[in-house]
């Protein structure tokens, strides 16, 4: 058996590193990454659960605050009005996004009474903006929905990271082909500019929506009927806005970096001659990978990209955050080498 071994490691050294075999390595080590439990990862996880946390105060509170605007006997009959004189009283309709308001009381000095009113757009909708643009189809929407859905996605073999992946590029042919597949997955089809019950969304975007829909008595643009709180209110309705919005950071740091592990991978990968560094590399990650399989399926490095040494820099790249110990232990080390020196 020992022999067997051995015979085998000198074959797998001499087979060329190529191609096939970079991507096979790289899509191998990206699966792991995105699955190992990171410092990062955990981050974007706790922040999804902050948002399954705020999600129904915030709305409780919502139908509280329209309900006190729009009150269910008044609803009731004006639906009583349609249904005996018809269409041209059917002024009821159903939405999941308000423009909520509150007056300061007192301004500062370089404002006047046209700063008194404090409003905001918010959107209850899976694909809702979550920035302060007041717009209906704003890319944060996005954002938020295929981080907050990213399981779903990546069962549907789409690529939830897109956005992220393509922070800061223009629009190109590949991130386009990627976000219409993902909104075709979660059933997208951008949302109204004026009441929800003219959206087109179906399946799992349909499905979020539906809990958070309220009777508004007005069809015109929800700009239109801007609804009162009280600035308590108004700012609970901006937690659940931050939390969408940190869900949306933590996604775009945990991806940069995979990100940033994948291009030093790349780099690395590249500069190897054979397999069997790719191999040693790996193994040195802490990832099983059999060479053999490697083989089966497939139809000059500088010294920083040493198996050994490329793998510390890659795992370098995550679990950015140090403890106060660890701080510590690096202070003690520093100051007994500049004692040595």
């Amino acid at each position: 058996m020992q022999t067997n071994n051995k015979t085998k490691a000198r074959n797998m050294s001499k087979i060329r590193m190529n191609t096939e075999f970079r991507n096979k390595i790289l899509n191998r080590y990206v699966e792991s990454a995105e699955n190992e439990n990171t410092q990062e990862r955990e981050a974007f996880n706790q922040a999804r659960e902050k948002v399954d946390e705020l999600y129904p105060q915030a709305f409780r509170l919502a139908t509280s605050v329209v309900e006190n605007a729009y009150p269910q006997e008044d609803v009731a009959t004006c639906k009583s009005l349609k249904a005996k004189y018809g269409s041209p009283l059917d002024v009821v309709a159903k939405d999941k996004c308000f423009y909520f308001s509150y007056a300061k009381d007192e301004l500062e000095e370089d404002e006047d009474e046209s700063d008194r009113e404090v409003s905001e757009h918010f959107d209850f909708g899976l694909f809702g903006d979550v920035g302060t643009s007041n717009t209906y189809h704003n890319e944060t929407g996005k954002q938020f929905a295929y981080a907050y859905k990213r399981e779903e996605l990546k069962a549907k073999d789409c690529n939830p990271d897109i956005l992220a992946q393509q922070n800061g590029k223009d629009d190109n042919p590949h991130k386009t082909k990627h976000i219409e597949a993902n909104d075709k997955a979660l059933g997208y089809n951008r949302y109204s500019s004026y009441n929800s019950d003219d959206d087109n969304s179906v399946g799992i975007t349909r499905e979020f929506d539906s809990q958070f829909y309220l009777d508004i008595i007005g069809t015109s643009h929800c700009r239109s009927r801007t609804i009162a709180c009280t600035k308590q209110e108004f700012e609970q309705f901006k937690m659940l806005k931050l939390a969408k919005a940190n869900v949306i950071t933590c996604h775009q740091k945990w991806i940069d970096s995979i990100e940033k592990q994948k291009q030093a991978m790349k780099t690395g990968l590249k500069a190897y001659r054979y397999l069997s560094e790719g191999v040693e590399l790996m193994k040195e990650l802490g990832i099983e990978i059999d060479e053999a399989e490697l083989v089966r399926c497939n139809s000059t490095g500088l010294t920083i990209y040493n198996p050994v040494n490329l793998a510390s820099m890659i795992k370098g790249m995550k679990n950015q955050t140090m403890t106060r110990e660890q701080k510590i232990a690096i202070r003690r080390q520093y100051e007994r080498e500049g004692k040595i020196n």
